[in-house]
């Protein structure tokens, strides 16, 4: 007698945004380097991949992003880390004005608003035009030589708009403003040029859509931001030292690269973005979180009355992995349209059609299970039946609030 073992659907991870997944060969090398760790000690371990930190990784990153493979690129624990880091050494004063803009995740405005209390320059935000996009033209028409710095994300924390953040470059290229710009969120997905973007700061996160290990990260700084920071200094109380990554984890950052290198697919298929947008968008009840012209792998949504929370777990349930983002994620814009909670999906280089139609099945099926059902109950007069809705239990969206930065 032939005994079938039932399959078991693979679970859908959509949450390379969050933590991609990551691949069996960076974590072997990971694993393999942690054990070698505990047998010889730390100055083996460092000694042992003191190539790969100094040289491989430099050059990989360096053919990635455009930029010299030596001088320019710092390893770090992740790209805001370098971003507040940088921060603490920006000579501005009173008279010096930041420019944000409401994209801008907590992490980064944090840091902004620390420069602004220390330093009392000007924080001001660029506005949005009617699709979501960054005005330009008022960039254009409001940037002088009192701007300092410009800071943007490629793409931001909470949403899958795709900032043109090259045609900022060019704009900010004849002033004095200093021009970061993140791209923890677009790296390993979109191109990625530091060159045509032209940023004087470029930082980035190595586990998201890279698929490296977590705590690492990079920073491409060009020599006019080098030669206008101050000398460290002392910590001030309270202000944590800057932290190395550990060398396992760039070991590890070292074979994502190599495989980005040699494997074109290791990207998101961009191509598959409309498909999700369409799976998503049509299931009854759900708004789509997606402002700008351009978007890129990622998409963020909220049902009008099902918490994120719970939509979350019964995907989670279906063998469907999202991740739940909050408006504290983006001050300056979620807030600002009502939202609180809400899912983010990103496609991942193994995501694929059938991977999406799951998602989008079930969304509907939760969404069916949730809706009022319609029963037939006796008039108090006369005796016609007439039909009468009757609503099951549901949460209310937005009962939770979330603390922001905003004062």
């Amino acid at each position: 007698m032939n005994v079938q073992t039932p399959q078991v659907e693979r679970t859908v991870r959509l949450d390379a945004a969050t933590a991609g997944h990551t691949p069996a060969a960076v974590r072997a090398v990971v694993t393999e380097l942690l054990r070698r760790e505990d047998e010889y000690g730390t100055h083996e371990l460092e000694e042992y991949v003191e190539d790969i930190v100094h040289t491989e990784v430099p050059a990989r990153l360096g053919a990635l992003l455009s930029v010299p493979a030596t001088g320019t690129t710092t390893l770090v624990t992740g790209g805001a880390d370098a971003f507040r880091e940088t921060l603490d050494r920006l000579p501005v004063g009173p008279a010096d004005r930041i420019w944000t803009t409401p994209y801008e995740d907590v992490a980064r405005l944090t840091a902004l608003f620390a420069l602004r209390d220390r330093t009392r320059c000007r924080l001001d935000v660029v506005p949005l035009d009617a699709r979501g996009d960054l005005d330009l033209e008022w960039m254009a028409a409001h940037i002088d030589e009192d701007v300092a710095l410009v800071s943007v994300a490629h793409v931001p924390a909470g949403c899958g708009i795709v900032n043109p953040v090259e045609e900022i470059g060019r704009l900010l290229a004849p002033h004095r403003a200093l021009y970061a710009v993140d791209v923890s969120y677009s790296v390993g997905q979109l191109p990625v040029n530091a060159a045509r973007i032209g940023a004087d700061l470029l930082t980035g996160d190595a586990w998201r859509f890279l698929g490296g290990p977590v705590d690492v990260g990079f920073a491409c700084a060009t020599a006019r931001l080098r030669s206008a920071l101050t000398d460290p200094g002392p910590a001030r109380y309270g202000q944590e030292p800057p932290r190395t990554p550990h060398s396992a984890s760039v070991a590890g950052l070292n074979t994502a690269l190599l495989l980005h290198e040699k494997d074109a697919s290791a990207a998101p298929r961009q191509d598959l973005y409309p498909q999700l947008r369409d799976a998503v968008g049509r299931a009854p009840g759900i708004e789509l979180i997606a402002p700008g012209r351009v978007q890129s792998a990622v998409l963020a949504f909220r049902h009008d009355e099902l918490t994120a929370a719970q939509l979350r777990r019964e995907l989670r349930a279906r063998g469907i992995v999202l991740r739940k983002t909050v408006a504290q994620e983006m001050p300056l814009h979620l807030p600002g349209r009502g939202i609180t909670t809400a899912l983010h999906a990103s496609l991942d280089h193994d995501t694929t059609a059938q991977d999406i139609a799951r998602l989008g099945q079930a969304l509907d099926a939760i969404v069916s299970a949730h809706r009022p059902t319609e029963v037939v109950l006796p008039r108090a007069v006369g005796g016609s039946l007439a039909p009468v809705t009757a609503a099951q239990s549901r949460p209310l969206r937005g009962t939770r609030g979330h603390l922001t930065l905003l004062r």
